[in-house]
């Protein structure tokens, strides 16, 4: 009798979480969180910037202990202290930004605390950490030498060998937070194989991400948090992206891509003319003229980032010539930044933003020069304070009145207006968009997506480089694909078509 009661209890849920809190400096970010993952399910967990989200999987992961609720893995009680406590419960958290140490390898980042070694000795075995680091690149299909500096590294390169990191933990709850953001077409359906393979051998993952389309393909079940919340919770068949939306924001989101007001003008602002730095990209030739938005797509390893860095002045070209309105471009970023060029990069917690600093700080960070009185250099106090403040008013800056707060407070969202509004603050004529909308929700993102029509619409050329084709469809005039480091086509608003676009950016031999 007792093994037929044996037989008969059910497996209980890999994770719960009950009535979940936390608040910091008196303001509440989680209000009573339930949230339940089955073993062997996709949960997606989708909100807007500041909903809650990070906050949850941080408790989760061991970053913070709640202020009230409980936790239970695998039927156990759950308290980490620390992340080691939720690694040796089966939890790995790939955080959105990645924890990689650059100056070392590959190899050295998957085994940093658990490195093989010779027998009888401390000294470390390279032959098989090697072996064993190729494995776990070849897990999640990023073909790169174990031994490659991860400083040398794309940023979806980099996501790939933190989830290859995770996956080397024997984890049975894998948390991927915005993981598909730095990926490519191609790596991004890696990623979701990988995910679908795991979910079969019994791995239970939570997926956060913005990207709605793919939340829903990929996951068994959705909660959607709001205001610290869980608002809406259920199978993801009962959910479409619209009202994924309403349940994130609370209400309608009826245009993502605003309508163009104008049409770009004949004038060319910025011109390439046959650029080429040895062994990145060659022979690039187009123009970006006054008032028109030109999108950059192609699958990683293609040269779009690399692009971006020999236009800003950061790498110089071998060959060719860069031209802003009619004049060749010379010498590095602070040259470019006073002829009117601007660079929004792909990672604004890496390189466009100093998190400790103030968002004011942040905010007049390239403008020094013009808010400084001559000839000491002195900040003009009052100056900066109203530029500021006027920038913060014009991005749509919400959620903080304090412009004297840290930075790295703000929502992803908060944070990637205030890249933006540093670099219009220098009134660009052009303005190069690294992956614009890397971890934006889907509020701040229509806000941007107004934001550069606008500027568009003043005159300002703008160079937007994204992997997210449909983004690129929605705001540009024209969309320029990149191969191998080389423009592979060229499209006009009449074939904007997907199809044609992701022919001209795969290999020759797949196309």
């Amino acid at each position: 009798m007792s093994t037929e009661a044996s037989a008969a209890t059910p497996t209980p849920p890999r994770v719960v979480l009950e009535g979940v809190r936390r608040s910091f400096g008196g303001v509440a970010v989680l209000r009573g969180v339930d949230v339940t993952i089955a073993a062997g399910e996709v949960l997606g967990l989708v909100g807007e910037n500041g909903a809650g989200k990070s906050t949850l999987m941080n408790i989760l992961g061991g970053d913070l202990q709640p202020d009230a609720g409980a936790m239970r893995v695998e039927g156990r009680a759950f308290q980490p202290r620390s992340p080691s406590d939720a690694r040796n419960a089966g939890i790995a958290f790939v955080h959105q930004e990645l924890t990689l140490f650059p100056n070392l390898t590959i190899a050295e980042n998957l085994q940093l605390v658990r490195f093989p070694r010779r027998a009888g000795g401390p000294w470390i075995n390279r032959t098989v950490s090697r072996r064993l680091a190729a494995q776990s690149l070849e897990r999640v299909g990023l073909q790169r030498s174990p031994n490659t500096r991860v400083e040398r590294l794309s940023a979806g390169e980099r996501q790939l060998v933190e989830i290859a990191r995770a996956l080397d933990s024997d984890a049975r709850v894998l948390i991927l937070d915005e993981p598909t953001t730095s990926l490519g077409a191609s790596e991004r359906d890696r990623l979701h194989r990988l995910v679908r393979e795991l979910r079969l051998a019994g791995l239970s993952a939570i997926y956060i991400s913005h990207e709605l389309h793919d939340v829903l393909r990929e996951c068994d079940r959705i909660a959607v948090l709001r205001d610290g919340a869980v608002v809406a919770t259920g199978s993801a068949g009962d959910f479409s992206v619209d009202s994924l939306v309403r349940h994130m924001v609370g209400r309608e989101v009826r245009q993502l891509y605003p309508a163009r007001r104008s049409s770009p003008a004949l004038e060319p602002v910025l011109e390439l003319r046959d650029v080429t730095r040895r062994g990145v990209v060659r022979g690039i030739t187009f123009t970006v003229h006054r008032g028109e938005i030109v999108g950059i797509f192609g699958l990683m390893g293609a040269g779009r980032s690399e692009l971006t860095r020999v236009i800003f002045g950061l790498d110089r070209h071998t060959s060719g010539e860069i031209l802003l309105q009619g004049a060749s471009l010379r010498g590095g970023p602070w040259q470019r930044i006073a002829r009117g060029l601007a660079l929004v990069t792909e990672d604004r917690r890496l390189d466009g933003l100093c998190l400790e600093a103030s968002v004011a700080d942040n905010l007049a960070l390239a403008s020094l020069r013009t808010l400084s009185r001559p000839p000491l250099g002195i900040l003009h106090r009052t100056a900066v304070d109203a530029a500021v403040r006027q920038i913060g008013a014009d991005v749509r800056l919400t959620g903080t009145a304090d412009l004297e707060a840290p930075v790295a407070r703000l929502s992803g969202g908060n944070q990637q207006k205030v890249v933006l509004g540093k670099w219009l603050l220098t009134r660009p004529r052009v303005l190069v968009l690294d992956e614009p909308t890397r971890g934006i929700d889907v509020g701040a993102r229509a806000e941007i997506y107004q934001l550069l029509q606008r500027l568009a619409d003043s005159g300002t050329g703008l160079l937007v480089v994204s992997s997210d084709l449909d983004e690129l469809m929605g705001i540009s005039d024209r969309i320029l694909v990149m191969r191998h480091g080389d423009i592979s086509g060229s499209f006009e608003p009449g074939s904007l078509e997907r199809e044609r676009l992701l022919r001209a950016a795969l290999p020759a031999s797949v196309a």
